[in-house]
């Protein structure tokens, strides 16, 4: 509160900073003042009702440990490292979103500093309309200082990495295809083209080259998972095969480490109805040739429960897409971006035949076109802009990606109502 009637007074704009990483870089700006909200690690669990009361700056893996003392979880980042807030207001997208949501359907209320340095109770119930804006509409509306999570119960998994060389690689994402198209809601699918880690797991020769991996995590029994993963794995035979039993909070990390520190990173992403062949063979070529062997193309099988959630329900437009297309280039320090940025953009390209329509907010770069924001909030948009107007007039948080206020008419007062 104070620091935002202190920026406020003296005209400064404002940054904020979660827990982990931002991936378009909001959380640091020239000239601004950074709220830093990574102390806020508080959480309480409330076993019987099935809730988590979580502060603003924990990350994804701290949050993962709280609830899983218990047995329970809610949808969280595919990496440890991510901070809840801004996922959260994002959408959210994890291994749990087919069965459970995405992280904004489980979202039950929240803190917040508005603009004018008072705190608010969003939820339902009070300032529904801002509750709703949070649920996706991005860091446009307040300084989170908490969120009220709905858990699950979470025990059995089976997952793993499966691991192809790239020769196969077109044939290995059409069987993903296929299998995708019918997974049922507790199987949740990744494929990667990626470069092999030097990691202890991975075949000497296969170290340092291009591969192609999938990631399924199954939750429920491991016979239930050896049925519902047959048919993949008759399809595509892996070269690797590291799936197992395994915890929660293993599938969480299962990712941790494929991002070296130190690197350069730019985002986009895409929503896509469908995966052509065409498609399939431009993503294997594109991958090939990606000028920083860090580089990654990830596509994430959407659907389930999260797909089963009307499109205005939250600001999470983008429902009825089949995959999200997830490319980021990450590169060495001291050489030039934009060879990188230029592969992303093309990557962005030669999916399109496939497009929804947008691409997901949190993968939004800085710098990217209004255009695109907009795209990203789909039917949403005109929506979000009004509350934007209600809370925000003046568009005090704007180091994001942005939603300007509309145009105000009539009385225009906030008065905790859609």
């Amino acid at each position: 509160m104070a620091a935002v009637r202190f920026a406020s007074e003296q005209g400064l704009p404002v940054s904020i900073r979660g827990g982990g990483h931002s991936a378009p870089g909001f959380a640091v700006a020239n000239g601004a003042l950074m709220i830093d909200m990574s102390a806020l690690k508080q959480t309480r669990i409330d076993p019987a009702a099935r809730t988590a009361v979580a502060g603003s700056g924990l990350l994804w893996s701290e949050l993962d440990a709280a609830t899983q003392a218990y047995g329970l979880a809610t949808t969280g980042g595919v990496d440890g490292t991510t901070g809840i807030a801004g996922l959260t207001l994002g959408g959210g997208l994890g291994y749990l979103d087919r069965l459970a949501g995405l992280t904004c359907d489980n979202l039950l209320g929240a803190e917040v500093v508005t603009a004018d340095g008072q705190v608010v109770q969003a939820s339902e119930d009070t300032h529904p309309d801002l509750f709703w804006a949070l649920r996706g509409g991005g860091g446009n509306f307040g300084v989170v200082t908490s969120f009220t999570y709905r858990l699950h119960p979470v025990t059995e998994v089976y997952g793993g990495l499966l691991g192809y060389t790239t020769d196969r690689a077109a044939d290995v994402l059409r069987a993903y295809r296929e299998v995708s198209a019918d997974a049922p809601d507790r199987l949740a699918l990744y494929a990667g083209l990626v470069t092999a880690p030097p990691a202890p797991f991975v075949p000497e020769h296969v170290r340092g080259k291009r591969v192609v991996g999938l990631i399924p995590v199954y939750f429920g029994a491991a016979g239930e998972a050896a049925r519902a993963l047959a048919p993949l794995l008759a399809a595509a035979p892996p070269v690797l095969d590291l799936s197992t039993p395994m915890s929660y909070r293993e599938v969480q990390q299962l990712t941790d480490g494929l991002n070296p520190p130190t690197m350069h990173h730019y985002y986009t992403a895409e929503w896509l109805h469908g995966l052509d062949d065409r498609t399939i063979e431009e993503l294997v070529a594109a991958a090939a040739d990606a000028p920083s062997p860090f580089s990654v193309i990830v596509l994430k099988r959407m659907g389930g429960a999260a797909g089963r959630v009307p499109a205005d329900a939250t600001p999470f437009w983008y429902r009825d897409a089949r995959y999200n297309l997830d490319i980021h280039p990450q590169w060495a320090p001291g050489g030039p971006a934009e060879p990188h940025i230029a592969w992303a953009q093309a990557v962005r390209q030669a999916a399109r035949r496939d497009w929804a329509g947008g691409g997901y907010v949190n993968f939004i770069e800085s710098g990217q076109n209004t255009d695109r924001v907009r795209a990203a909030f789909g039917g949403n948009y005109a929506r979000l802009a009004q509350i934007k107007a209600a809370y925000d007039p003046d568009n005090f948080f704007r180091i994001n990606n942005n939603i300007p206020p509309a145009v105000r008419s009539g009385n225009g007062g906030r008065d905790g109502s859609d």
